[in-house]
């Protein structure tokens, strides 16, 4: 199973790793820059897709203060 398919298996905090891991090797160059450059559009998918699925929670409602 190569690491591009193991992607939607992966929890949140692992992913944004991963992405942070893919943004670093693509800047660094090398021999792994090819393989980040291929990976990153697919985690920014799988995010993306992740957050369209649990929009974020509500915010409280304030209640307004007695006049004194």
């Amino acid at each position: 199973m190569t690491l591009a398919e193991r992607i939607p298996d992966l929890d949140d905090d692992a992913l944004k790793t991963l992405r942070a891991n893919a943004h670093r090797l693509q800047a660094e160059g090398g021999r792994r820059q090819e393989e980040a450059a291929m990976l990153l559009p697919l985690i920014d998918a799988e995010l993306a897709e992740r957050q369209a699925r649990n929009p974020p929670a509500p915010t409280a409602a304030r209640r307004k203060r007695a006049s004194a």
